[in-house]
């Protein structure tokens, strides 16, 4: 039988690798916790951006969830989205005011955390909180290990399974917009001025204003000012923040949590973020080698690289 084989020299070269990496693995954990203390230095800055999504003037028609699978160039479908996905990085989700029955509309993306635990957990800084605001993504760094998706408490970040290497999807307002001074496509197609795209400091003061001008329109609480350290996404609203679906959360901020687990657990947050970047780079040295007829290796297909 030609069975897929691969040779001795794939084995070590992969193995050790792995190993290399294993032994420093400790560096990681250091990584994580440097990039976490500098992200609050970065929101510290008085122009960092955020958006103030006011539910009591969402009507549901999806007008953001379009403009931003055009602004990010994913896929549309005849159906409005329902949850986050690697073709989906906003949605509206429909919920029930339990007072008067009727549906309440929810704007869901990533919340642009003050102190984002996804990038306090993300070992190789794929994820970073910029002084702008928005926390982007840099692909080329990613090795799919998903501890972003463990430290979000907002369930943001998605994975792509359908990539063999896998890649992480998320909102990253918009950055390219904002750097040619435009604001978020989601905030600039709202027909019904529900999302209102400044300054998060200035947009707290406009929160507030509006709850003290009318307290029996929204309950007295911006969320995202303290939750999870404050985010730079933030909602006002009619009910309580739990019936449209968002998370109870403490003023601690995520990073927190994220160094403490992986504190607690070297040996195997080390572990499986080094073997995972060892396969990587091995997998990426050996498809270039194959691409440049370096060597062959005539029995082995991507079926049993997968």
């Amino acid at each position: 039988m030609n069975a897929p084989t691969v040779t001795r020299r794939d084995f070590l070269k992969t193995t050790g690798s792995v190993i290399t990496l294993v032994g420093l693995g400790g560096l990681f954990g250091s990584v994580g916790t440097a990039v976490a203390a500098g992200n609050s230095e970065a929101e510290a800055a008085d122009e960092a951006r955020g958006m103030l999504i006011d539910l009591t003037r969402c009507t549901g028609c999806n007008s953001c969830a379009k403009a931003c699978k055009t602004a990010n160039n994913l896929p549309s479908s005849s159906q409005n989205p329902t949850r986050l996905d690697s073709q989906t990085y906003s949605f509206v989700d429909v919920r029930k005011n339990q007072e008067t029955g009727k549906d309440l509309f929810v704007k869901r993306q990533c919340m642009h955390c003050v102190e984002p635990g996804c990038a306090a957990a993300c070992t190789v800084g794929a994820l970073r909180k910029t002084a702008d605001g928005p926390v982007t993504y840099e692909s080329s760094k990613c090795i799919g290990c998903r501890y972003c998706q463990y430290a979000c408490p907002f369930g943001v970040p998605t994975y792509d399974w359908q990539n063999p290497l896998g890649l992480i999807h998320k909102c990253e307002m918009c950055k390219d917009r904002l750097a040619e001074g435009e604001q978020p496509a989601c905030a600039a197609a709202c027909p019904a001025g529900a999302i209102q795209f400044g300054r998060r400091k200035d947009l707290l003061i406009q929160a507030h204003a509006r709850i003290k001008s009318n307290p029996d329109r929204y309950i007295n609480q911006v969320y995202g000012e303290h939750e999870a350290g404050g985010t730079s996404v933030l909602y006002l609203s009619g009910v309580p923040f739990e019936q449209a679906g968002l998370p109870t959360l403490t003023e601690q901020t995520v990073p927190h949590y994220a160094v403490s687990v992986m504190t607690k657990t070297p040996f195997v947050a080390a572990s499986v973020a080094t073997v995972a970047t060892g396969l990587h780079f091995a997998l990426r040295s050996r498809d270039h080698e194959d691409h440049h007829g370096a060597e062959t290796h005539p029995h082995t297909t991507d079926e049993a690289e997968s």
